[in-house]
């Protein structure tokens, strides 16, 4: 398949959103990316980016066999936003790495038209549909959101900022 301007723009703006996360966690030990820095939340730098992974893993599962294959897959609710024994910062970004592949390849190949029936949430329109397109768009929305977050808890962590 023919990569199109619109297939090229919806990667590179993704990559451009996972370069600012990965970027606002440059340097830091497992320690820090595991430390949750605003006692108002138990949110970490490690906790995001496995949760900015898995979200992008589940919907692109979504985009790829519908619904009932992102409810298929395993969700861990309590510890979906935290570093947990064993989790280093350099194996949740592997880990990443090869979720982004998937995705890059998925925004490259897949007919971008093609939709499935959300699963059924309150936050969801009952009977909406979305296209691989619209997971994208959401896709890149979510990363962006969190490239935020990240860089909020990485100035409370050392001072350090994504840009400025």
């Amino acid at each position: 398949m023919t990569m199109t301007s619109e297939r090229a723009d919806l990667i590179a703006l993704l990559d451009r959103h996972r370069g600012f996360l990965r970027f606002t966690v440059r340097g830091l030990t497992d320690e820090q990316a595991a430390s949750q820095p605003i006692p108002s939340t138990t949110l970490s730098l490690g906790g995001l980016i496995k949760h900015v992974s898995a979200t992008e893993h589940s919907w692109v599962t979504f985009a790829t066999g519908g619904a009932a294959a992102m409810q298929a897959e395993p969700n861990d609710w309590v510890n979906g936003f935290r570093m947990v024994e064993g989790e280093t910062l350099a194996g949740l970004l592997a880990d990443y790495e090869k979720v982004a592949a998937r995705t890059d390849d998925l925004a490259a190949t897949a007919d971008l038209d093609a939709a499935h029936a959300l699963p059924e949430a309150p936050w969801f329109e009952p009977g909406a549909s979305w296209s691989v397109r619209r997971v994208l768009m959401h896709i890149i929305a979510e990363t962006s959101q969190h490239s935020g977050h990240a860089d909020l808890l990485r100035e409370a962590i050392d001072g350090q900022k994504t840009m400025g």
